[in-house]
């Protein structure tokens, strides 16, 4: 009897007849053994993240998480990799030094997304149904680069672990200044939204600048 639960479950979760994300099949994300730099991360990962569903009617279109590349996100990263890791101090240091430069080339989103039918994620093709945006108060730009990433695994997870197995990771890099070469995001700006939008549906993710 309980065989027959377990694969009813599996079943209906890959129908796409539920209304939470799926994640109860996965094993949880790897975390740190220290509770004070765990609940850190967790913090400062929440700041710079969001989540929403699109739904049609009780069935799944698409579960999708993004967190921005901030100079302090990148940061606290390599500090969580180097305390999974035990790095050397000077290994973190250059590696720190590595992420700052990055993040003044372009403003860099990780993109965790399920859809229940893999036919709609197409977001790095040439003709995708799907228009990514980054809104700020300067106005929108569009993407300047798309990669996919992968299926999402364990060590995505220990990193945004919003994500579960039946995702896919994405990079999306978003220019750093406008056609009229104003800043896209503005000096003091607290708030971005990424904007992602087709005829399934629209998401908005709104996350922390600062």
């Amino acid at each position: 009897m309980k065989q027959r639960f377990v694969t009813a479950a599996l079943v209906g979760l890959l129908s796409g007849c539920v209304t939470t994300p799926p994640t109860a099949v996965a094993d949880p994300p790897p975390s740190l053994p220290d509770e004070h730099a765990e609940h850190s991360y967790r913090k400062i990962l929440a700041r710079y993240s969001d989540s929403r569903e699109v739904y049609d009617g009780f069935d799944t279109r698409l579960f999708a998480g993004v967190t921005l590349q901030t100079v302090p996100f990148r940061e606290a990263r390599v500090h969580r990799q180097a305390a999974f890791q035990q790095l050397p101090a000077p290994k973190v240091e250059q590696m720190i030094a590595e992420e700052r430069e990055k993040a003044t080339q372009s403003h860099e989103f990780f993109m965790g997304v399920h859809f229940n039918d893999a036919t709609y994620a197409d977001f790095d093709y040439k003709h995708t149904i799907w228009r990514l945006a980054l809104v700020t108060p300067a106005g929108e730009v569009t993407p300047s680069r798309i990669r996919r990433l992968g299926r999402v695994n364990l060590q995505t997870r220990a990193y945004y672990p919003y994500t579960s197995i039946f995702w896919v990771g994405w990079e999306i890099q978003f220019p750093t200044q406008m056609s009229d070469g104003r800043p896209v995001i503005p000096p003091g700006t607290e708030k971005v939204t990424f904007r992602m939008a087709s005829s399934l549906g629209k998401a908005e993710m709104t996350v922390s600048a600062q």
